[in-house]
């Protein structure tokens, strides 16, 4: 058995079983993917894909426990390697992360800017989703952590942690009738076209619940991925726009102005997630201490033994 053929029948896996992908991704040839699974198979004494001719059709039960065997062998030997990088070159490596659009412009800039400054070494990769999209990244090993809403506390096989809270702000342009009310109701938005964020994105399930909560048919005119494209449009007269408060900036977006929607909407958490059986670096902990300073070290490393 090796460890290049436990890497074939992972990626095999993770390509929705379409080999020619996972040969792509590999960066090797289709019919030395077949030829290795099988080998394996045959030493296993076990068949751990059902096929239809040429194509793999679906995993057999004891299929799916070799995957999951593969994939903590496969966890453990990369953790080897960080691990002994860890000793040898400590202020040097990558760092990935996968978050979400509004974390990406808003929050991360400044954390992102002191960790280069600490760790000039350090490649910073950043990749972007909705919040299930990140845990997918995270849980798949293309990302070291992810950063995003409550949906990363849902995935047994990620350790999550809670970061801080923040809520949301109504955004309308200059002159609008909403920006003279002393305080904005449920009632009143609902009368307004409004614009906000996709059903998958920046706890969006938040908004829904309140007006459901209180009985109401929001207007909502217009669903989009990020908090830029909401203001693009609410700046063109489409609506009114609900985003995080953390996405307004009165400096740059100064056709509009935002009112405080922290009384209408529960608040939301933003959380940081580790794939289970992963490894962080020193320089790992160090970025997550400076994101959630409460969380340290000694923090994080109880997470992962609970």
């Amino acid at each position: 058995m090796k460890l290049q053929q436990l890497r074939f029948l992972r990626e095999v896996a993770e390509r929705n079983l379409n080999i020619t992908e996972a040969a792509e991704a590999l960066h090797t040839a289709q019919p030395g993917v077949s030829k290795q699974i099988r080998l394996l198979e045959e030493e296993l004494g076990i068949t751990i894909f059902v096929r239809a001719g040429k194509r793999i059709v679906s995993v057999t039960e004891p299929g799916q426990q070799v995957i999951r065997m593969a994939r903590q062998v496969l966890d453990a030997a990369e953790n080897l390697k960080r691990a002994s990088k860890d000793f040898t070159s400590r202020d040097s490596g990558q760092l990935t992360i996968a978050t979400t659009h509004t974390q990406a412009s808003y929050v991360l800039p400044p954390i992102v800017t002191q960790f280069a400054r600490r760790y000039p070494k350090v490649r910073l990769s950043l990749k972007q989703g909705n919040p299930n999209q990140v845990a997918e990244m995270v849980l798949a090993g293309q990302a070291d952590m992810g950063i995003a809403t409550e949906s990363l506390g849902g995935y047994s096989d990620l350790v999550s942690l809670p970061c801080y809270e923040w809520n949301r702000s109504v955004v309308a342009p200059v002159g609008h009738p909403l920006l003279k009310m002393r305080k904005l109701s449920l009632e009143r938005l609902a009368q307004e076209p409004i614009i906000t964020y996709d059903a998958h994105f920046t706890g969006r399930s938040r908004i829904d619940q309140a007006f459901a909560a209180a009985g109401i048919e929001p207007n909502i005119v217009l669903s989009a991925l990020d908090s830029d494209v909401i203001k693009r449009y609410v700046a063109i007269g489409l609506g009114v726009g609900i985003i995080a408060s953390m996405a307004y900036d009165q400096n740059w977006d100064q056709q509009l102005r935002a009112i405080d929607a922290s009384h209408l909407f529960d608040p939301s958490v933003t959380r940081i997630a580790f794939r289970r059986n992963g490894f962080l670096r020193l320089f790992h902990y160090d970025f997550v201490e400076m994101f959630a300073p409460q969380l340290t070290r000694a923090a994080v490393e109880k997470a992962f033994e609970q």
